[in-house]
Formats: C-alpha cells, structure tokens, sequence
C-alpha cells in the first residue's frame, strides 16, 4: 500500500468513525481508528475522531461576514464585479486563504487562486471553487458556499493529516454573473481560452459608460488587452475540477436528499430582439392604425413559451427576463421594444431548434403587425457540459462513505463548471437550498446541509489527488 493510499484509508475510517459514533460504542469506534491509524485516539476531541468535522459555526460566521460586503441592506447583498465591495471580498478570501498556508496568486483579471501544493506538483491539480459576487439584492450563499466551503474542506483534510499527491486549488472566479457587463462566467470563460471574448472585454462598456479595462484598473488589474491572453489555461492545469453549489432549486429539499450528483449542466442561448413601430398618442391613433412595437414583443414573449413547450422535454426551458418599451408612457403607444431571452436545455440540437422557431416567429410577427424586426442577436450559444465520469465516480464514493442519500440529477443553472469542462473533467455537487430560493434575500442553506457538502467535496477531492 502507498503513503498516499493509506492517508485516504485513514481519512475513510475517520469518516466511518464519526458517522458509526452515535450509533456504536464509542470504545469500539476508537479501537477500529487505533488499529488502522498506528497512534491513540483522544478522548479530549482533538483525536482523530474529531478531526473529521466540519467547523460548521465557523463557515458561517464567514459566510456572515462576507455578505456584510454588500451595497445593498441586509439580508439582500448586492456586490457587483469591481465595486468597491468586490475589492474588500476579495480580499476576505484571500486573507482566509493566506491563514490557510496556500499559495494566493491572481491573474490579469483577478481570478484567485489558493493552491495547496501535493507531492507531486508537476501533475494536474484538483480544482474546486466558484464565485461570490452577487446581483443585486440577491442572497448569501449562491457561489459563496462553494468558495468558503472549499476552504473549509481544504481546513479539514488538513486537520486530517491528509498529504495531497496532486495539488489541490482553490479558485474564486471573477464575475460569474453577468450584472455589470452582460457577459456571464467571464473568469472562467477566458480560462477556458474563448478567444472572442478577449476581443470583446477590449469595447464592452456597462451602463454607465465605463470600459471594463478602466473599471478593472479601479479594482487594481491594470492590464493591456494582450494580457487577456494571460488568463488562458494549458490543457494539462488541472485533472479535475469539482463544484459545490446550492442546488437553486427545490428538488432535493422536497425529496427529503442531502446531496445532489451533476451528471450535466444544461447551457443557455442569450438573444436580444428589437422591434421598432410608429408610436403615436394612445388615444388619437385609432387599433387598425397602429403599428404597436410592443404589443409585438408582447406576441413574441407567448410564441417563447410556446415553443420551448413543444419540445416535448422537461428539460428545455425559456424566459424571456426583460422586456423594454419606448418611450415608456401610459398614453403612448410603444414605438420601440426591447426583449432579452434566455433559452437553455442539456440537448443543444433541441435548444437551437427553439431559438430557430423563436426567430421565424419574430421574422412573421414584424410582418403581421406592420413592425420593423431590428435586432434579432444571439449574445451567446454556449454548448452544455457532460461531468466527467471519473469525477462523478470520486463524488459517488464520497457520498457512500459518508452513509449520505444522493440524487443524480441535471444542473439547469448553469456555473464556472461548464466552462471548466473545456479545461478538464468536471463535476458539481448541490446541497438543498430552502424552498428553491435562489438570487433572493431568502437564500438559505442550513449548517448540517453544508456540512455534508462540505464533507463530500473534502472526499471526493482527496480521491482525485491520489488518482
């Protein structure tokens, strides 16, 4: 047996011993971890049996603290990439990060990286981590859980006595959400090498007509636009990646199960139409005269719906989250319309055959109502992702060491995961999230639920490094 398989061994009797330790004769439990561990078992809780534990009270006293970095009252926390509040979560991190022993390092863009160097460093890493960057007056563990919670499983390997053969990276990416500058997962994307966006981030602007160069440069990432070159990864970086998340939605709660298992994560289709009209006065222009833009987008709303409906799979789905009308008066028809739409499923040929019908019924609905179709746009067309199965397998046995119920299931929120899937096998592992709320000030996720989320991830990486 290796050094680095009879870590793993011990790390498993520790889990086999506190989960068998309210069920069992405790003299039994530490007679079994005395055996396979060659030294004592405390009784003081400092033992063995107690370093597989999670500081439950201590995660979320950092979840607290990092959600008080907010531009918006509590309980809702609003932190926009860039502003001032990102800066000082950032920092947080690192700091957290830094107390850990990891080496922090930042690339052009401000993805952080804690690594927690193996035995043999020159392999792939394991990577884990997310985001904490939140849309405004959202909640406080979307992406948070999977950064802290990542620490505190690199805390408990440690406390373990765990010796990685592969390193082990923790990683806050910059920006999964695409509140400021429209473009989700930009960290992750330009990890993966998405050329075009390299272009993009040259011009983009939010809307206060600040460049994302300059608002970069605020938040201390003075960069050239060659340097988003920089932020590409080598194929060989890494050998796997794991993501812990809140589910997002309300499936795991309602079915009573404490982990969920992503075999896939469905990608979206983000697409902009416009309508123009000829507006008028809403009470001079007579109905067969008008040419009303927004009663176009209106139409147009109804046909998504319709559409994604007849794919006949539970899987495709479509929003359409903004809707826009010019000028935007009770007594005048709309001249212009603005709609955005978010169309994603697991099945790319089935999500691109929606957006086919969503755009010959915008093409047909400008000609009935007499309206010009100005912009029909893709913004982005993103494939979806199969998780690995050499991580799912590590996720798997994680699970059933630790005695927990787990649900494989489809991630329809899509994460950093899917573009890490271009770098590398991926996975996720979801705990429940309270009711399904997500993106709200009622986001919550209870202590024993990360926990569990937490201990899994601490196994499933653990058994990639040694892979």
């Amino acid at each position: 047996m290796t050094r680095a398989t009879s870590h793993l061994l011990f790390i498993l009797l520790l889990v086999v011993g506190v989960a068998a330790a309210g069920a069992h004769d405790d003299a039994a439990v530490r007679r079994t971890l005395e055996e396979f561990a060659g030294f004592p078992a405390s009784d003081d809780g400092e033992g063995p049996s107690a370093a597989f534990r999670v500081d439950a009270e201590g995660l979320q006293r950092q979840i607290d603290e990092l959600a008080s970095f907010s531009d918006s009252p509590a309980p809702s926390v609003t932190r926009v990439l860039y502003s001032d509040k990102d800066v000082q979560a950032r920092r947080y991190i690192k700091g957290i990060m830094n107390q850990l022993g990891l080496a922090v390092r930042e690339d052009a863009v401000g993805n952080i990286f804690g690594r927690w160097e193996g035995s043999e460093a020159e392999l792939g890493a394991v990577g884990t981590g997310s985001h904490v960057d939140a849309i405004p007056f959202s909640g406080k563990y979307d992406g948070v859980v999977g950064v802290l919670g990542a620490l505190e499983a690199i805390s408990l390997l440690k406390r373990s006595g765990f010796q990685p053969k592969r390193s082990l990276e923790v990683i806050m990416f910059t920006s999964e959400e695409p509140t400021r500058f429209g473009i989700s997962c930009l960290g992750s994307r330009l990890m993966a090498g998405i050329e075009e966006l390299t272009q993009s981030l040259r011009n983009v602007v939010d809307n206060q007509n600040v460049s994302f160069l300059d608002a970069a440069e605020s938040a201390g990432y003075k960069m050239d636009p060659e340097d988003l070159r920089s932020v590409f990864l080598n194929k060989d970086s890494y050998s796997a990646f794991v993501e812990l998340h809140i589910e997002q939605g309300p499936i795991l709660e309602k079915e009573g199960i404490p982990i969920g298992i992503v075999t896939a994560i469905a990608a979206p289709a983000s697409i902009t139409v416009e309508f123009e009209g000829n507006g008028g006065h809403a009470g001079a222009v007579l109905m067969p005269a008008r040419n009303d833009a927004g009663l176009a987008a209106a139409e147009l709303a109804l046909a998504v719906e319709k559409h994604v409906l007849e794919s006949g799979s539970i899987d495709t789905v479509g929003t359409v989250g903004i809707l826009q009308l010019h000028p935007g008066a009770i007594n005048s028809i709309p001249s212009k319309s603005h709609l955005e739409i978010d169309v994603r499923d697991i099945d790319e040929k089935r999500r691109n055959d929606v957006i086919e019908k969503v755009r010959r019924s915008a093409t047909e609905i400008s000609k009935n109502r007499g309206v010009v179709l100005s912009e029909f746009k893709i913004i982005n067309q993103d494939p979806p992702a199969l998780s690995g199965k050499s991580v799912v397998d590590a996720m798997e046995f994680a699970a059933k060491q630790l005695n927990l119920e787990y649900k494989k299931m489809i991630s329809r929120a899509y994460h950093d995961s899917l573009f890490m899937a271009r770098v590398s096998p991926m996975g996720m592992i979801f705990i429940p999230c309270y009711k399904g709320y997500s993106h709200k000030p009622k986001e919550y996720a209870s202590p024993e639920d990360m926990s569990n989320g937490v201990k899994v991830l601490a196994l499933t990486m653990a058994k990639l490094s040694l892979d």
